[in-house]
């Protein structure tokens, strides 16, 4: 299920450091108080990740009850975008890259440069 995300309507990454011992519940609570988004929308992915970057949760709401998805790489890790704490939407092609252990924002970007600011 965490391998293809063409299922979901959106996806989005809590980019800060989320304690993996929380349940439904407590991953509810983040999305609906920190980020002030309804975690009761269908098919919406929110992923988590804690200080250890080779496991993640992900929490689905389905309608009738929540879907806690969990998975552990056994090797490897998750590349995770850390800024500050926000709820980050990405386009399907950026969760997988994630999945893939692939950068999904770059730290330094290559910017346009106008020509009349080189010479």
């Amino acid at each position: 299920m965490l391998n293809d995300a063409s299922g979901f309507r959106r996806i989005y990454l809590a980019t800060d450091y989320t304690d993996l011992r929380r349940g439904m519940e407590g991953l509810a609570s983040i999305i609906k108080f920190n980020f002030q988004l309804d975690p009761y929308q269908k098919d919406i992915l929110f992923l988590f990740c804690g200080r250890r970057t080779d496991r993640i949760k992900g929490l689905v709401w389905e309608g009738d009850g929540f879907l806690l998805l969990y998975k552990r790489l056994e090797l490897g890790a998750f590349n995770w975008p850390r800024t500050k704490e926000e709820a980050l939407e990405i386009t399907p092609e950026q969760y997988q890259y994630l999945m893939q252990g692939l950068e999904i924002v770059a730290r330094h970007p290559i910017q346009e440069v106008r020509p009349d600011k080189i010479l």
